[in-house]
């Protein structure tokens, strides 16, 4: 038998004039660290291909629950976006669509017109069921149920041929003060200007014409759902933002519709007020059918089928609790993006009525105090665009989500008061602070720490100041407890920043779920999957605990003292700053 080479007779056939071409035999220890590459390859080979089937298994069940009609639907219309998410058995999004979309200032009314309310839902519809048909190969012809919310509030009011009578009032208009007041006093229960018993007041005291022809009075998420099914229906949520509601009852309080139908304004008209208010549902409870105009109205296409179950229609506040878990007693939430509302769920009343805050319910019916604000992020955004432009001048084209995350972020190396400036993000007015008109504005002296980080602090911190001086008396004045704060919409979609920001607002610990930039029409989606899958006598609250967010994971933030106490010494400038934004208000 031939012996191999050795390493010293290898190097010296190497060396020679005609070297030989000679290959060693490896060594023990490169053969094991061959047969160990080996291994790993095949390894990484075998997880890649569990990776894929496990993937592949997935789409299929999907794709089956889609053709079977397994899954849910929760489409919401927020005050910029339109957007419908579809959700699966596990209840996570498996295709979504979304459409932009801005209120119109015309004749001193915020509005949206109705050709835009379709427009939008149409094609937040499309792009979710061409979302469909790219990711798994199916067209989305039926679904297990669907649930409708929007920006609460407002007054659509209609005659008996279904016409809208004046110009869809929002929320976001303060044309209702006298009415509010008087309501309030009247009732001895908080009647906020947006409200849409105060809107029909306000329009009885005003003498509009059109109040003698109303048939039927509702908000935007009933309208939609009227359209869609027929009925004339509210989830209670969305209800006890139109008239004060009986959480026993779970309807609308009888003894004061009473006082309302003996006033004198009311006697000049036809109608007593239950006759034109919606029907009242709470979760879980069967809230009419997807008719066939309906699903034409909804579907342009043609294809999604009639005979679709709807929930009750919601409310922007509601879907926040589902999407949250923040329906049981001692939870709370925070929605921050245009506008910004804090919820707490309640374990009592409230000692006495207090104009800043507004008692409302969860879609379950149970009493829920809100800390309500005209304004949030609006002003923020338009700074970040500015940002974006100036970067724009220099040749650069931004991304904006990576610009957003840069500014956020840097707010943190801001000092904890801001460097002394002052901002306002008044879009419009804002009643925690007494203004039916707004002015954006920032202030600064020449002795303040002008820096980008204090800057872009304070603008964060201005977006939760009307919030902050509502929430001192829910928390500071009734000593209301909370277990768990949870964030969610635009506001927290950079990580950390927001969040870190609100905990030193509130003195809370703040968490923030990895759902929260599903928001809203998740959140309707999972008060639709409540109507056909909870099981008898299962309330909301636990059906979300042990079967929608169990182990969902979050990342909560605890107050830093030094961020509190930061917050604090702002708030007091923001408070006696209040003079300086109500001459800009009457000078401008």
């Amino acid at each position: 038998m031939r012996k191999e080479p050795g390493r010293a007779e290898f190097e010296c056939l190497q060396g020679a004039e005609h070297p030989v071409d000679v290959r060693l035999a490896p060594t023990a220890a490169e053969r094991r660290c061959e047969r160990t590459k080996c291994v790993t390859k095949n390894e990484r080979r075998g997880k890649v291909k569990m990776e894929n089937e496990k993937t592949k298994c997935h789409e299929d069940l999907v794709k089956n629950a889609i053709r079977d009609g397994r899954t849910v639907l929760g489409i919401e219309l927020g005050s910029t976006r339109i957007k419908a998410v579809l959700i699966g058995e596990d209840y996570a999004p498996i295709a979504s669509g979304a459409q932009t979309w801005e209120n119109r200032y015309e004749e001193g009314i915020w509005t949206y017109h109705l050709d835009d309310v379709w427009k939008g839902l149409q094609d937040s519809y499309h792009q979710m069921a061409c979302d469909v048909k790219d990711r798994y190969g199916v067209s989305l012809k039926t679904i297990g149920a669907i649930g409708f919310s929007g920006m609460m509030h407002g007054y659509m009011a209609f005659d008996r041929d279904g016409k809208l009578l004046v110009p869809f009032r929002t929320w976001r208009n303060n044309i209702t003060g006298e009415a509010a007041d008087k309501l309030t006093d009247l009732f001895y229960f908080q009647i906020p200007q947006r409200w849409t018993i105060a809107h029909l007041y306000q329009a009885m005291l005003n003498q509009e014409e059109h109040v003698e022809r109303i048939d039927y009075l509702t908000t935007l998420a009933g309208y939609i759902h009227w359209k869609l099914t027929g009925k004339r229906v509210l989830g209670i949520g969305e209800a006890s933002g139109v008239f004060p509601i009986d959480s026993n009852l779970k309807t609308f309080r009888p003894d004061l519709m009473k006082v309302f139908d003996n006033l004198d304004e009311s006697s000049r008209y036809p109608w007593n007020l239950h006759e034109i208010l919606p029907e009242v549902l709470t979760a879980g409870e069967s809230a009419g059918y997807l008719t066939k105009e309906g699903a034409e109205l909804l579907d342009i296409s043609g294809e999604l089928q009639s005979g679709i179950p709807l929930c009750p229609p919601e409310g922007d506040a509601g879907t926040g609790m589902a999407a949250t878990n923040s329906v049981a007693k001692r939870t709370g939430n925070v929605s921050a993006g245009t506008s910004v509302f804090a919820m707490v769920v309640l374990e009592k009343e409230l000692s006495k009525v207090y104009s800043k805050l507004d008692m409302v319910t969860t879609p379950s019916g149970d009493p829920v105090a809100m800390v309500h604000c005209q304004n949030c992020t609006s002003d923020l955004n338009a700074w970040v665009g500015l940002f974006g432009e100036t970067l724009e001048s220099f040749g650069l084209k931004p991304d904006m989500d990576e610009l957003y995350g840069v500014l956020y972020r840097k707010a943190l190396e801001g000092d904890a008061d801001c460097g002394g400036l002052l901002a306002y993000n008044y879009y419009s007015g804002e009643h925690i602070t007494d203004f039916t008109e707004g002015r954006p504005l920032f202030v600064r002296s020449a002795e303040d720490d002008f820096s980008l980080a204090n800057f872009m602090r304070v603008h964060l911190s201005t977006a939760l100041g009307a919030l902050k001086v509502g929430a001192d008396i829910l928390f500071k004045e009734e000593g209301v407890k909370v277990d768990k704060l949870t964030g969610h919409g635009g506001l927290f979609k950079t990580k950390k920043v927001g969040q870190k920001i609100l905990a030193a607002a509130m003195n809370t610990p703040v968490s923030v779920m990895k759902t929260a930039g599903e928001g809203g029409p998740w959140g309707s989606a999972l008060l639709a999957s409540y109507m056909i899958n909870k099981e008898k006598g299962e309330s909301l609250d636990t059906y979300l605990e042990k079967k929608v967010f169990v182990g969902q994971k979050s990342e909560t933030i605890a107050p830093d003292p030094e961020d509190v106490a930061g917050f604090e010494t702002f708030i007091e400038r923001y408070k006696k700053g209040l003079a300086i934004e109500k001459a800009a208000v009457e000078k401008l």
